[in-house]
């Protein structure tokens, strides 16, 4: 029997390029780096782009304003929602939505909103997230 193959020593992952690649950078009170890209208001954020998201609570969660997502290609399975501080309750009705647009949603502080988007992202899932700054 033949031992396994040896890999590499080096255990080096490429860098992707932040202006192609959507993965939070950094975040902190009123402040996402996203990609290459500073913003400083409530952001959509998809593996290709990101966008301002025009709430400024996440308790205002609805399909209509999460339209960018909706159309994504290829469409995103899950909804990763930074509520801030502090996550938030979101009702069954908005629930029922998001699962009938094909999405499961995780609610969650925007820090660990952050953290949950990247790994899932680093793990090839279709995930988004929609995120208020601290």
């Amino acid at each position: 029997m033949k031992p396994p193959a040896q890999g590499p020593s080096d255990k080096t992952l490429p860098t992707p390029d932040p202006a192609q690649v959507q993965l939070i950078r950094s975040y902190g009170p009123g402040l996402f780096v996203i990609g290459d890209r500073e913003w400083h208001q409530p952001v959509l954020v998809s593996a290709s782009r990101t966008t301002e998201w025009t709430v400024s609570r996440a308790d205002q969660l609805a399909l209509a304003n999460i339209e960018p997502l909706l159309a994504a290609t290829p469409p995103v399975e899950l909804l990763v929602v930074g509520c801030g501080a502090r996550a938030v309750f979101v009702t069954p009705a908005v629930r029922a939505a998001l699962k009938g647009a094909g999405m499961a949603l995780e609610v969650a502080d925007t820090g660990s909103a952050c953290r949950i988007y990247n790994v899932l992202r680093a793990e090839g899932r279709r995930a988004a997230a929609a995120l208020i700054p601290l």
